[in-house]
């Protein structure tokens, strides 16, 4: 009864007798030909049919003649789709995208309604817990256990991007938080998996041209004028050829709906399973089918990415913008009510990080007052100096299954790339076994070698 319902046989009246069965299975009386005929109204009992029943001789491989009704009743209901298909696409006035959809939902309710599953009892699950312990035991501190994003300070607290989990990554305007998920797109890249972004600001090749920057060292703005030595036109040509080979999908449509999104990447799935993280810049930009108010819009946007996300076994990344009420703050820092749009988006998510780097508003600063000087006619000195190098803070305000908290990155503005800050501090740590103290120091580790990156200059190995 867990792997079967009644409308799974073809006979009406093997679906009336196993319905019967199943009733009488659940008032906990015996399954006999009384309690049977007792439950079928006399004018829609088949005497025929029930005496071939009951003469059957009694299965032993039942596992073998169950798998068989769920071979034939999904050929069945896929005979039925065809007409259904005839008659969303003919007599139905509805638009093609929304035509897809419907005919992709109901394709994939006939291939998971005959995939139940029955209970698992304590045991199994327990074992498989301790299992699932000892593996990330295996893995020590720097394992990750999900999609590995490129960042070990990240790691270290998410342990990589789960299966089925929706991230979303906020900041405000001019933050990063783009070049954030493009460094996260190539780290995951670099390690032969698949990503599929959707672009709904900007097109393909600007996207690329700051992949390509990030992974040379080259400038963006040589990079987009050609300004580059031929030592840098060596490198460009190596990163354009690894992109050239590499499972990165661009989609940058521009009018992105909740109905083409699970389209586009169901099928992309199902050709490409080595994809393993989709990312969506950004959400607000997403068009609703509805015509209700925004916020309802947003809402049902989110719940759909999370489902989808789950459907598909693979993490969904999408970006939010923030509201500007927080620029008034004193601590510009972002929080989980900052959000654009829909506090939806704050409940269906499972990880939330905000992207914040402080020298963006110093300089603004800045510039206002040098900008309200001149307006009064006085000469401003200012003693902030623009770097190429800064402190980036991510900011994990949500975490479903683990620790929030704050990672510190460096931003290269040049190259438009986060990277980890490479100190490691010693550590003091006493565990607590059975009464006895054991303490246990992780010693500084050796200084980390130096390597050239592909734009000459020398950078840290960090140690592990």
């Amino acid at each position: 009864s867990s792997y079967l319902k009644p409308e799974y046989f073809y006979l009406p009246a093997h679906q009336k007798f196993f319905r019967a069965m199943i009733d009488i299975h659940e008032e906990d009386l015996p399954i006999d030909e009384d309690f049977i005929k007792k439950k079928i109204p006399a004018d829609e009992f088949d005497e025929t049919a029930f005496l071939e029943v009951v003469s059957t001789y009694p299965l032993s491989n039942t596992r073998a003649y169950i798998d068989e009704i769920l071979e034939l009743h999904t050929k069945r209901e896929l005979l039925t789709l065809t007409t259904e298909i005839k008659k969303i696409t003919t007599e139905e006035e509805v638009p093609s995208d929304e035509a897809v959809d419907r005919i992709q939902q109901l394709l994939y309710k006939i291939t998971t309604d005959n995939t139940s599953k029955d209970f698992r009892d304590g045991e199994n699950i327990a074992l498989a817990t301790l299992d699932e312990i000892k593996k990330n035991k295996e893995l020590g501190n720097k394992g990750v256990i999900g999609v590995d994003t490129g960042f070990l300070a990240l790691n270290n607290i998410t342990r990589g991007f789960g299966k089925g989990d929706m991230v979303i990554i906020a900041a405000r305007p001019a933050m990063g938080k783009t070049a954030f998920v493009l460094n996260l797109a190539d780290n995951i890249l670099s390690q032969d998996g698949g990503v599929a972004f959707f672009s709904l600001e900007m097109p393909a090749e600007q996207l690329l041209m700051r992949m390509l920057s990030a992974r040379t060292s080259i400038p963006l703005q040589n990079l987009k004028i050609g300004d580059m030595t031929s030592e840098q036109w060596s490198h460009l040509s190596n990163a354009v050829d690894f992109y050239a080979k590499s499972k990165l999908f661009v989609d940058d449509d521009g009018m992105l709906t909740i109905a083409k999104l699970r389209s586009k990447l169901r099928d992309l799935k199902s050709k490409h399973p080595e994809v393993k993280v989709a990312i969506i810049d950004y959400i607000q930009l997403m068009s609703g089918n509805t015509g209700k108010d925004r916020h309802l819009e947003v809402s049902e946007i989110s719940r759909g990415i999370k489902m989808l996300a789950r459907e598909l076994g693979m993490p969904i990344i999408a970006l939010s913008q923030l509201n500007r009420g927080l620029e008034s703050r004193p601590d510009k820092r972002p929080m989980l009510s900052d959000i654009r749009e829909s506090g939806s988006i704050e409940q269906d998510a499972d990880i939330i990080m905000f992207v914040y780097r402080d020298d963006v508003y110093k300089e603004r600063e800045e510039r206002q007052k040098e900008k309200q000087a001149k307006a009064d006619g006085k000469e401003y000195v200012s003693n902030f100096k623009s770097k190429q190098e800064e402190d980036a803070e991510l900011i994990i305000g949500k975490h479903r299954n683990g620790p929030i908290g704050t990672v510190e990155l460096v931003f290269h503005k040049r190259f438009t790339r986060f990277v980890d800050k490479s100190e490691i501090s010693v550590k003091e740590t006493t565990f607590q076994m059975k009464e006895t103290q054991i303490p246990v120091t992780i010693e500084e580790p050796a200084k980390s070698p130096k390597i050239s990156d592909s734009g000459g200059s020398e950078i840290d190995m960090p140690s592990i």
